[in-house]
């Protein structure tokens, strides 16, 4: 090696070495500062200060908490509810409304699928024969989705604890009242979600068998089903979890169930009992998430 290649090897080396120290040195800096953090926090005052005369409308005033003797009070109230009531007497109610709860949830659902179930089906674009080409059915096509997206609109508009109310007058004190109650207003809802999920999942292989010929319910079966049966499963089960929790607050205006035993307990400020019927609610919860965890492996 002559002396011109030695002198471009060491000034390579000098530029490697000063590059090397740079970037080590770099190693210590502050991080870049976040081009939009200023705007983020503009956005999150703006926020607060729109949300917070609608907390002072709803009389949110956590202040209150902070009195004098509240956690005291907060503190005895809970104290009643241990332990839990386990007398003989108590399970044997507890057992009778917690299967007059499961029994209302469920058929709630059932007839609540029964409603829901033709109106998703309506209500899905990706099974419209408009979707394919016009023709002398588009028209209809279009005209029965509207019907039934109102209909849908219309039957979750009404709380179930309103249904129940109207239905308690009619049937009387019962799980009846809460069973129609849940059927209508979860049929609106269980329609309009299960429409959306048909119509996330890719539509292509609905379109094509469409194209070919084949009825809108093959289309569906085909088509649709086997990319969305997990999702639909996953909230069904999710609203029959919801429709237990919503017959407790039905419960409350005379639909039976645990609501209403809830409501005797309190009302007789028995904190045991109180405290063994949400524990039941507790493992009724798991008991749903499980069962939905259970359908999602088997349908996917």
């Amino acid at each position: 090696m002559n002396g011109g290649d030695t002198g471009r090897v060491a000034a390579t080396g000098s530029a490697g070495s000063a590059s090397g120290r740079s970037s080590a040195g770099s190693i210590g800096d502050p991080p870049p500062r976040d081009p939009l953090a200023r705007r983020r926090a503009t956005l999150l005052v703006i926020a607060v200060a729109a949300l917070w005369p609608l907390f002072t409308l709803a009389g949110f005033d956590p202040a209150a908490l902070m009195t004098p003797g509240s956690f005291a009070v907060i503190g005895n109230f809970l104290a009643a509810f241990f332990p839990p009531e386990t007398g003989a007497d108590f399970r044997a109610l507890l057992w009778q409304a917690t299967a007059e709860t499961l029994a209302m949830a469920t058929a709630g659902i059932a007839l609540a699928l029964l409603i829901a179930l033709p109106l998703a089906f309506a209500m899905t674009g990706a099974l419209s024969v408009s979707r394919i080409g016009p023709g002398p059915h588009a028209a209809r096509s279009r005209w029965l989705r509207a019907v039934a997206r109102a209909a849908t609109l219309g039957l979750r508009a009404i709380p179930e604890v309103v249904w129940a109310l109207v239905f308690v007058r009619v049937f009387g004190l019962g799980p009846a009242a809460g069973v129609l109650a849940l059927a209508i207003t979860y049929g609106g809802m269980l329609a309009k979600v299960h429409a959306e999920i048909l119509e996330s999942v890719d539509a292509r292989p609905a379109r094509a068998l469409l194209e070919a010929g084949a009825g809108r319910v093959a289309a569906l079966g085909w088509g649709l089903l086997p990319s969305a049966a997990s999702e639909l499963a996953s909230y069904t089960v999710y609203r029959w979890e919801c429709a237990v929790r919503a017959s407790v607050v039905m419960g409350f205006v005379g639909a039976g169930g645990l609501g209403q035993l809830m409501d005797q307990s309190m009302k007789m400020l028995a904190g045991g009992e109180a405290s063994s019927i949400v524990l039941t609610f507790v493992a009724l919860v798991w008991l749903a998430d499980g069962l939905s965890a259970l359908l999602r492996r088997g349908l996917a």
